[in-house]
C-alpha cells in the first residue's frame, strides 16, 4: 500500500475525499483488470510491480466487522469449525494431557495386580466424548510423531505409553525443557520396548543368575539370613544395564549405596565377588581385611571391582553399610563428590552415584529428604543421582499404605526436587531396561536426580526365618501362586521362539555348576591395575598416633600467606567490623599483636594449601563462623559478592572449598565422612553451629565415624568442630556432649581434643594431614575463648612449637611446694588461672595443668607432668560439666593408673544432672564460681 500512497501524492488532481473512490476502483481491478478504465489499469499495474497476487481488502474488512459484532461462541464457525467440534477437540486435548499427568495411576505395573478401580476421569465420557467420536480425527499433539489420529488410536497409544508396564510421573516438573525431553522420549515413534533377540537372551541369563544364587544359598546354608532378593530379581538387570551403558558414555566410576536386601546377590552377580569367598563367610571362615578388628555381617560388607564396558574399564564400588538403612545415602554422595573433584572439570560426567532404597525406608526415613535437598546445592551436588527403589510393597510386616506413609507413592518425597519417577513392573524385564536407559540418559543430560520405582514383591519374609503370611495372609497367598520373574520371562521368550525350553534349563545348570566350582559368575572382572587409587590408603594402615611430625612454619611463610589473604579485588568494601579484624590480622603477622584463634586457624588452612594439601570446610555459617571469628569468606558491602582469600594464595596451591551448608546435621556430616574416607590428603572439616547440635547426626557418629575402621577397615581423617563451653547460654548451647565421644573411644579409633590456645589449633590441624596417621578428629572448639585476653599465642608458638597433648603449669611457681595438682581441660582452665592469680599468696601450693588431647590418652606426657611435683598429696580433676557428663567418668581410670598410692584423687565440678546446664545466667555464675573454689580450696562445688 506504500506505492498506493505515492500514487495519491503524484496525482495532484485527486484529494483525500476521493480515497474511497480509488479504493473501490482498485478492488474492481483486483477482481477483473478489464473492468476499469485503461488509464487506471496502467496505474494499478505499476503498483503491483510484478507481484502476481494480492488479496482483496474488502472481505478482510468485512470479516473483522463480523468478529466485532458476533459472540465468541460463533468464532469457531467463522473459522470453518462448528462450536461442537471445537469443544470436542478441547476435550480430546484435556484427555491427552490427563494421561500424561496421571496415567501412572492406572498403569499395569504391579506384579500383584491393582485392587483400586480406575478414577472416573480416565473415561472419555467424563470429557463429553462418546462412541461416535472414537473414529473422528483429532489433533494428537504429535503423539508417536503423528499430527492427527482417530480418538480410538489416540487412547490406545496413550495407554501403551503411560498405562502399561511403565507409569511415568513427570508433569509436575516446572522446567519445560525437561518435561519436553521426557515426553519426546516416551512418545517418540522410535520409543519402543522391543529389543533384539541377543539382548533378550542376555536378560534371561541375568535373571537366571539372580534367581540361581538365592536358590543355591537357600539349599546349601539352610536357615541362615541372607536378605534375599527373590521377587525383585530385575534389580540385577537394572544394575548391569546401568554399568554397561554408563561405561559406553565415558563414565569411569559408579558408586552404589544400598541396604541389606539383595546385597549378596549384587555382590556376586554384578560386582564379581568370588562365590567361594562368600561361601566361606557363610561357613564362618572369613578373612579379615587390614585394619578390621570386629568385622561385620556379610550382608553389610562393601566391595569394589573393575568391570569391562564398551567404553573401557569402569571402577564399580559398593559402599559398606550398617543396618540403619538409608544412612548410607549421604555417605555415598560425599564419596562420589570427592571422586568427582579428583577427576577434575568433567568429574560429574566421570563418576555417578547410584542409591538403592527400600520402599518403606524411602518414604519413612528423614535422611532421604535431607539427601535429596542437598542434590542441587553448591557444596553437595554430585550432578544427579540415579535412585532405584526396590518396591516390595511391604516394610518388615507393614504393608498397609495407611500405616506406612501419607502419600500416594513411596517415592513422592522425590517431587520436592522435581525428579521424574518411573514406576515400572519388575516382572517385565524389557520395560525395566527401557526405563533404565532413559533414567541414565536423563541424568547425563540434565545432571539431576531421577527415580526408578521397581515395583516387585518380597517372596520370603523380612529374613529367611521369618513367616510373612502371619501378618500378610492375602498378599502371600497371591505371591505363592506367582511364577518367578525368570520363569515368566523364559516362557515369554520360548513363545516368541527366541529360545527353547532346553536352552533355558541349560542356563540354570551352567550357572549352578559355576557356583559349585566357586567361580566368578558376573561379567569379566579386570585386575586392579586399571584403578590407580586402590593403594592410596596403605601408608596409613597400622599408624601410630604419636608418630613425630613437624608442624612448624617459618615466619616468612606465615607473613606471605597473611599478605595474600589481605589482598582484595578492586572495589571490594568490607564491613567495618570485618575490616577491623583484617587490620588486626595484619598487625598479628607483623608481631605487633598477640595471635587470636581466627588468625591461627586461617593460617593453618593457608599453610596446608601452600603445601598442596586440599581443604574442605562445611557446616552452618562456617564462612563467617557462628561466633564471628573466622571470616574465611568475605562479603562485599556494595554488591553482596563474596571473596575467599584462601583460594588466591598461589597458582599451584591446593583446592579450597568453604561452603555454608543447608540446615542439616545428619546428611551433611554423613556426606563429609564419605568425602574424607575417599581422599586421604584433604583436610575435611564439618563444624556444628553449637556442639550439641551434632546429636542430630548421632547415627553417622556411631555407625561410621567411631566404628567404620574396626568393622570394615575404612580409614577417615574427618575433623569435627564442636563448639563447647559453659557460658550461661542454657542446656542446648553449652555442652558438645564430650562424654559421648569419650565413651566411643577404644582401639585408638578416634582422637578427641580440647585445644585452648590459637597455636594449639594451628598445630592440631596441620598435624592431622602432615602426620602419616588418619583417624577422625573430634575437636571441642571454643566460644568465649575466641576473644579471651589470656587465650592468645605468639608467632614463635607457630614457628617453633608443636601440638602439646598436655600443657603444664604456666606461672612461675615452685614445683617442690606443690601439694595440690589440678588437672582440667578446656575453658575452665582460664577461670582457675584467674582465680588463683587473685589469691596467689594463699595458693602457692596449687599447680594447674590442662590436658588438650583426651584420647588417645597421652599417658607418657601425663606421667612426666606428675613427676614435676614430688610433694603432691592431692590430685583434683576439675570440669565445668556435670559429674555424669564430661571427662570424669570416662577417663578417671587413666588418672588412677598413674598416681602414686599416697595421692588422693577427687572430683571438682557440677553435681550430676539430667540436663547439661542451667537456663538461669545468675545460677550459672554461682555454679561456675563454686566449681573453681572447690578445685582451689577443697570447698564443696554445690549443685
Amino acid at each position: 500500500m506504500s506505492k498506493l500512497l505515492k500514487l495519491f501524492q503524484d496525482s495532484s488532481g485527486l484529494y483525500g475525499s476521493n480515497a474511497s473512490f480509488i479504493e473501490s476502483l482498485y478492488e474492481k481491478f483486483l477482481e477483473d483488470p478489464e473492468s476499469v478504465d485503461p488509464s487506471w489499469q496502467k496505474e494499478f499495474s505499476a503498483i503491483h510491480d510484478g507481484v502476481e497476487y494480492e488479496a482483496a481488502h474488502s472481505p478482510i474488512v468485512k470479516r473483522f466487522a463480523q468478529l466485532a459484532i458476533k459472540s465468541q461462541g460463533r468464532l469457531a464457525e467463522l473459522q470453518g469449525f462448528t462450536e461442537e467440534s471445537v469443544k470436542k477437540q478441547s476435550a480430546a486435548a484435556r484427555l491427552i494431557n490427563h494421561y500424561r499427568v496421571r496415567g501412572h495411576q492406572i498403569a499395569q505395573n504391579n506384579p500383584l495386580g491393582k485392587t483400586t478401580p480406575p478414577p472416573p476421569d480416565f473415561d472419555p465420557a467424563y470429557y463429553g466424548l462418546s462412541a461416535p467420536d472414537m473414529d473422528t480425527l483429532f489433533d494428537a499433539d504429535m503423539l508417536r510423531g503423528i499430527d492427527r489420529l482417530p480418538l480410538r488410536d489416540i487412547i490406545t497409544s496413550l495407554k501403551e505409553i503411560y498405562c502399561g508396564s511403565i507409569g511415568t510421573e513427570y508433569m509436575h516438573i516446572v522446567d519445560t525443557t525437561i518435561k519436553r525431553w521426557i515426553r519426546n522420549h516416551l512418545e517418540s515413534p522410535k520409543s519402543t520396548l522391543a529389543i533384539e533377540p541377543e539382548k533378550k537372551r542376555w536378560l534371561l541369563k541375568l535373571l537366571t543368575a539372580a534367581e540361581g544364587i538365592e536358590n543355591y544359598l537357600h539349599t546349601r546354608f539352610v536357615g541362615q539370613k541372607r536378605f534375599s532378593l527373590e521377587g525383585g530379581e530385575s534389580l540385577i538387570t537394572v544394575l548391569d544395564e546401568l554399568v554397561q551403558r554408563a561405561g559406553e558414555k565415558g563414565v569411569k566410576e559408579v558408586v552404589i549405596g544400598m541396604a541389606h536386601r539383595g546385597r549378596l546377590n549384587v555382590l556376586i552377580n554384578v560386582l564379581g565377588k568370588s562365590p567361594a569367598i562368600l561361601f566361606d563367610e557363610f561357613a564362618g571362615l572369613p578373612k579379615l581385611s587390614p585394619g578390621v578388628i570386629s568385622g561385620d555381617v556379610k550382608y553389610h560388607m562393601g566391595f569394589s571391582s573393575n568391570i569391562a564396558t564398551p567404553g573401557g574399564p569402569l571402577h564399580l564400588t559398593l559402599a559398606f553399610n550398617p543396618s540403619h538403612l538409608e544412612i548410607i545415602d549421604p555417605v555415598v554422595e560425599g564419596s562420589v563428590k570427592a571422586r568427582q573433584d579428583r577427576a577434575g572439570a568433567d568429574g560429574e560426567k566421570a563418576v555417578i552415584p547410584v542409591l538403592i532404597h527400600g520402599d518403606a525406608a524411602f518414604s519413612g526415613q528423614g535422611i532421604i529428604m535431607e539427601t535429596l535437598n542437598m542434590s542441587q546445592t553448591r557444596a553437595f551436588s554430585t550432578g544427579g543421582t540415579i535412585h532405584i527403589v526396590i518396591n516390595n510393597q511391604i516394610g518388615f510386616t507393614t504393608s498397609n499404605p495407611q500405616d506406612a506413609r501419607s502419600t500416594l507413592y513411596c517415592t513422592d518425597v522425590a517431587s520436592m526436587i522435581q525428579a521424574p519417577v518411573f514406576h515400572v513392573n519388575g516382572d517385565d524385564p524389557e520395560a525395566v531396561i527401557f526405563v533404565t536407559k532413559m533414567a541414565l540418559d536423563f541424568r547425563m543430560t540434565f545432571n539431576r536426580d531421577v527415580v526408578i520405582d521397581l515395583i516387585c514383591y518380597r517372596r520370603l519374609g523380612h529374613n529367611e526365618a521369618d513367616e510373612p503370611s502371619a501378618t500378610q495372609p492375602r498378599m502371600y497367598k497371591k505371591i505363592r501362586k506367582l511364577k518367578t520373574t525368570r520363569r515368566l520371562y523364559a516362557d515369554r521368550l520360548i513363545s516368541e521362539g527366541v529360545i527353547t525350553e532346553e536352552q533355558a534349563a541349560e542356563m540354570e545348570e551352567q550357572y549352578q555348576k559355576q557356583l559349585d566350582a566357586g567361580q566368578v559368575v558376573s561379567r569379566p572382572v579386570l585386575d586392579h591395575n586399571h584403578y590407580s587409587y586402590t593403594t592410596q590408603w596403605n601408608q596409613f594402615l597400622h599408624g601410630k598416633w604419636d608418630t613425630p611430625c613437624d608442624t612448624s612454619v617459618s615466619i616468612d611463610h606465615i607473613r606471605f600467606c597473611n599478605d595474600r589473604m589481605q589482598r582484595l579485588p578492586a572495589g571490594f568494601e568490607l564491613h567495618p567490623r570485618v575490616a577491623k579484624i583484617m587490620d588486626n590480622r595484619r598487625k598479628m603477622a607483623a608481631g605487633a599483636m598477640p595471635l587470636d584463634w581466627g588468625f591461627a586457624e586461617n593460617m593453618a588452612y593457608a599453610t596446608l594449601l601452600m603445601e598442596k594439601y586440599n581443604v574442605r570446610l562445611t557446616g552452618q555459617d562456617v564462612g563467617r563462623g557462628t561466633f564471628f571469628h573466622r571470616h574465611a569468606v568475605l562479603h562485599n558491602q556494595l554488591n553482596g559478592k563474596t571473596h575467599t582469600p584462601l583460594k588466591h594464595l598461589d597458582k599451584d596451591q591446593g583446592q579450597t572449598q568453604i561452603f555454608d551448608s543447608l540446615l542439616s546435621e545428619a546428611a551433611v556430616l554423613g556426606f563429609e565422612y564419605g568425602y574424607s574416607s575417599t581422599v586421604p590428603n584433604t583436610l575435611v572439616i564439618w563444624e556444628a553451629q553449637f556442639g550439641d547440635f551434632a546429636n542430630g547426626a548421632q547415627v553417622v557418629i556411631d555407625q561410621f565415624i567411631s566404628s567404620g575402621e574396626t568393622k570394615w577397615g575404612r580409614l577417615s581423617g574427618l575433623v569435627m568442630f564442636l563448639p563447647h563451653g559453659f557460658e550461661g547460654q542454657g542446656p542446648e548451647h553449652s555442652s558438645a556432649r564430650l562424654e559421648r565421644y569419650l565413651q566411643l573411644c577404644a582401639e585408638h579409633n578416634i582422637q578427641v581434643c580440647n585445644p585452648t590456645t590459637p597455636a594449639q589449633i594451628f598445630h592440631l590441624l596441620r598435624r592431622q594431614l602432615i602426620r602419616p596417621y588418619r583417624k577422625p578428629l573430634i575437636v571441642m572448639t571454643p566460644k568465649s575463648l575466641l576473644r579471651h585476653k589470656f587465650a592468645v599465642s605468639t608467632l614463635e608458638d607457630l614457628t617453633d612449637g608443636q601440638f602439646q597433648t598436655i600443657i603444664g603449669e604456666q606461672d612461675p611457681i615452685n614445683p617442690k611446694k606443690v601439694t595440690r595438682f589440678i588437672l582440667c581441660s578446656g575453658k575452665v582452665y582460664y577461670d582457675l588461672l584467674e582465680a588463683r592469680r587473685k589469691d596467689k599468696d594463699n595458693l602457692k601450693h596449687v599447680a594447674i595443668t590442662r590436658i588438650e588431647q583426651l584420647y588417645p590418652f597421652p599417658i607418657e606426657a601425663f606421667r612426666a607432668e606428675l613427676t614435676k611435683y614430688p610433694a603432691m598429696k592431692e590430685f583434683v580433676w576439675c570440669q565445668e560439666e556435670p559429674q555424669n557428663q564430661g571427662v570424669w567418668y570416662q577417663s578417671k581410670h587413666h588418672f588412677a593408673d598413674s598416681l602414686p598410692a599416697h595421692v588422693t584423687m577427687s572430683y571438682s565440678g557440677r553435681e550430676a544432672s539430667a540436663a547439661p546446664a542451667v537456663g538461669n545466667f545468675r545460677v550459672h555464675i554461682e555454679q561456675q564460681k563454686a566449681v573453681v573454689e572447690s578445685a582451689l580450696y577443697s570447698k564443696s562445688s554445690g549443685k
